[in-house]
């Protein structure tokens, strides 16, 4: 199944969207839209498409009403986010949770103009309880003020480098001026263009 979801935020408040497929928006607050899934999956073979443009001044808030929870087979999401001047865009859905034999595949290309904020949460879970993980691949494609900001890809699953590590939070703030660090299981990494990425690896959520 092809999925495609279209929300545009306008600097007045309004918010035009539409979708087709296995999911479906709904406004939920002034600058608020959640996405509710009307099908289940990802499963084997679905494409998903989220694409969020915010215009200049304008704020959007994106959440998801429940975590998505991939299926058997490979599946596609792809979230195409597109800030103007002055716009600020938060994205902080439910966690993703890979179950046993699925691999899933996570694109952000996201383009930001000067002034722009971007708030970005991702929560990966691999394997329900009691079940063996599935695998995740996760890329971040940032550009800002028309340079690359980030180009970042991590892979979750069996045989991957980052060792036994089932679960990942990733937090992506631009902009942001939080020093590099790490502690314990966290560490703080800032962007030369400004903005900083924060990942998490832990064995459960």
């Amino acid at each position: 199944m092809r999925t495609l979801v279209h929300v545009t935020a306008h600097a007045d408040g309004r918010i035009v969207h539409r979708a087709e497929g296995a999911l479906a928006v709904r406004q939920t607050g002034g600058a608020t839209v959640h996405l509710a899934g009307t099908a289940a999956g990802p499963l084997g073979g679905d494409e998903v498409r989220v694409e969020l443009h915010v215009l200049a001044g304008a704020r959007l808030r994106v959440r998801t009403v429940a975590a998505s929870v991939v299926l058997t087979g490979r599946s596609c999401t792809v979230w195409q986010l597109e800030v103007a001047p002055d716009g600020c865009l938060e994205v902080c859905p439910e966690p993703t949770v890979v179950t046993a034999q699925a691999v899933h595949r996570n694109e952000v290309r996201a383009v930001l103009d000067p002034g722009a904020g971007l708030l970005l949460i991702e929560r990966v879970q691999l394997g329900r309880a009691g079940e063996a993980p599935g695998a995740w691949t996760g890329l971040l494609h940032v550009d800002r003020a028309g340079r690359p900001l980030l180009r970042h890809e991590t892979t979750l699953g069996p045989g991957d480098v980052l060792g036994p590590a089932t679960a990942l939070t990733s937090t992506l703030r631009v902009p942001d001026d939080t020093p590099a660090g790490v502690l314990g299981a966290v560490v703080v990494l800032p962007l030369a263009g400004g903005g900083t990425l924060t990942t998490e690896l832990r064995d459960r959520l």
